[in-house]
């Protein structure tokens, strides 16, 4: 069994890459991939506790970009961008690459969006939550994301969100932090397109995470194969190589008919639970959401194969 989509405190997870690696251990995970957002920071702390249990650790990391080729349109609007998630495995690790220098950007504009965002929040209400707060809680300055400031959120002013639970939890993300909140911030734009081009050559492999939730408005099978081999198609001619299909908040049925249809699409059904500790609690590593996750260790040779060509 393998994991190749986790996070740890480098970006919005609770456990340290030690901490993550000891979980990944006693449950008996082959591989896994450590893909915080924007980030490998997290990277040499993380390959030395896998060491240690004789993990086999992927590279990775995971990015917010945007696709122009399906834009999101809606009523009295003009169309935009979609934004999607991307993860990236195998990515060279040296700073002075371009596609570090790449994720270097991406958390720039984190930084300067995170900034923003307090102090709207604090024009909110929210005047207690400051940038030395959050600074705090997290394990690089980089790293402080939307949970970070959704927990905080809940410690500081219950009196504005009330006590924290799972609905409130999700009500932060939609009546503040989300898209269509009160205080959501946009991201740069830097696309699809962007990435594949500072990664030329590297050998590092794209797949888009979580597919379902990125493109489509509404999840069934039936839309499933009507939608989805023409995003898949599009993706693989742009240059990504996966299609995230084990994904650990679907079902069997659902990651069954997505792997097929990645199959179909010549590309390779990568896999993973998302997980994030006890920011979300109910996914657990290598199982997931539903806890019927496995991911075939298999693919992680797909991937190597993939970085060497």
């Amino acid at each position: 069994m393998i994991d190749l989509h986790t996070h740890s405190l480098f970006s919005d997870g609770s456990a340290s890459p030690a901490e993550l690696a000891a979980l990944a251990h006693r449950v008996g995970l082959s591989t896994i991939a450590l893909t915080d957002h924007d980030t490998t920071d997290s990277h040499e702390e993380m390959a030395a506790a896998c060491a240690s249990y004789g993990i086999d650790l992927i590279p990775g990391t995971e990015i917010s970009l945007v696709d122009s080729e399906f834009p999101i349109e809606r009523p009295g609007q003009a169309p935009r961008g979609r934004g999607v998630h991307v993860l990236a495995y195998f990515l060279p690790l040296d700073p002075a690459s371009p596609m570090q220098q790449f994720l270097t950007s991406l958390r720039r504009d984190r930084a300067t969006r995170n900034e923003s965002l307090v102090t709207m929040l604090q024009g909110f209400g929210f005047e207690q939550l400051t940038m030395e707060y959050l600074l705090t809680k997290v394990a690089h300055p980089d790293g402080i994301g939307r949970p970070h400031i959704a927990e905080a959120m809940f410690t500081l002013h219950p009196e504005i969100v009330g006590e924290r639970t799972e609905d409130s939890w999700r009500a932060v993300f939609t009546d503040w932090l989300g898209t269509d909140g009160k205080a959501y911030i946009p991201k740069t734009e830097l696309t699809i397109e962007d990435a594949v081009a500072a990664a030329k050559g590297s050998g590092t492999v794209f797949s888009v995470a979580h597919p379902l939730f990125n493109y489509l408005n509404s999840i069934t099978h039936e839309t499933i194969e009507r939608e989805m081999p023409r995003i898949m198609g599009s993706l693989r001619e742009r240059g990504f190589a996966g299609v995230e299909a084990y994904y650990g908040s679907t079902t069997a049925p659902t990651r069954a008919l997505m792997v097929k249809l990645t199959r179909d699409a010549g590309m390779i059904p990568t896999g993973g639970s998302d997980y994030h500790g006890s920011f979300k609690p109910e996914v657990a590593l290598g199982v997931g959401l539903t806890g019927d996750l496995n991911v075939p260790d298999h693919i992680a040779d797909e991937l190597r194969a993939a970085s060497s060509r």
